[in-house]
């Protein structure tokens, strides 16, 4: 069967225009990250029409992926999930031009990874701090939109860091904190309104001293389409796009929305409290936890 890109995607007509259409052809996206949500970003961008992707990830599939991973199944276990993801989306347009990096971004790969890029969709790993930092702050340089979409409980939360608003260290204020704090500040700067905390089931399985917490498939599949819906809207220039210290938690549980504001980021004075309350709770969570 010969593929043809207008009928594989006349489908998006109606609510884009033949003319956007084209547009997403030509763009090309980042993702750094294949994984719980990187692959549900490639996978949702492919079917929109984006027609070149720049793609990073050193992993490899595992059974602990099966969960939430779109490509991860028996018959890929052990395998790159570069090359995994990177079939998937070629299977669904063979006229993609994927630029791969199978061994990761590191700070020396930075002008390569962004080259050309329109727009950076983060997906790397929670714990990635320092890689992440280096990332969005090249892209705040270059003028490169970059957003995050993060799978929390069963629900996503959204942030933009667009050229000209805040960045994405001045909000988070992470430079010079231990890991440990570090991913508190970055849990709650992503969901100020701390909507999926209220039914977490078991807390003993947030461990964030051991870099391990729990996920869900329909965070993952949530953050994709918000993500997408976003980048649409970034990349023809067209709607409303929320940008830190704005942001969107919605959590599909509990059924609520909420548009987050934090001035200052987490240097606002709400947030100082958050922060304190749960270092306070987390001390007493890992001195209860066994070794």
């Amino acid at each position: 069967m010969l593929f043809d890109y207008g009928e594989a995607f006349s489908r998006n007509l109606g609510w884009v225009t033949e003319a956007e259409q084209s547009t997403l052809q030509r763009k090309r996206v980042a993702i750094a990250g294949l994984g719980g949500v990187g692959g549900s970003h490639l996978l949702t961008l492919t079917r929109l029409g984006i027609g070149a992707f720049t793609l990073a990830d050193f992993d490899r599939f595992d059974v602990a992926n099966f969960n939430r991973q779109a490509g991860a199944m028996i018959s890929t276990v052990s395998q790159p999930k570069l090359d995994v993801m990177q079939r998937m989306a070629l299977d669904i347009n063979p006229q993609l031009d994927i630029r791969p990096f199978p061994q990761g971004i590191s700070n020396a790969d930075l002008d390569d990874f962004l080259t050309g890029v329109d727009l950076y969709v983060d997906s790397l790993d929670f714990f990635a701090f320092d890689i992440r930092r280096a990332i969005f702050a090249a892209c705040q340089h270059r003028g490169i939109p970059a957003i995050t979409a993060a799978p929390l409980g069963m629900g996503t939360a959204f942030l933009a860091f667009l050229p000209g608003s805040m960045s994405f260290d001045d909000y988070f204020q992470m430079a010079g904190q231990s890991d440990l704090e570090q991913a508190l500040r970055f849990l709650l700067g992503l969901a100020p309104s701390m909507l999926h905390m209220g039914y977490l089931a078991d807390y003993s399985r947030v461990r964030l001293d051991l870099k391990k917490g729990p996920s869900t498939v329909m965070a993952c599949q949530l953050c994709a389409g918000v993500a997408a819906t976003e980048a649409l809207k970034i990349l023809l220039n067209r709607g409303k796009v929320v940008a830190a210290p704005r942001g969107i938690h919605y959590d599909a549980y509990r059924q609520k929305l909420r548009h987050t504001w934090l001035p200052g980021g987490n240097r606002h004075p709400l947030q100082q409290l958050k922060l304190a309350i749960m270092r306070r709770i987390l001390r007493k969570k890992l001195a209860m936890a066994p070794a």
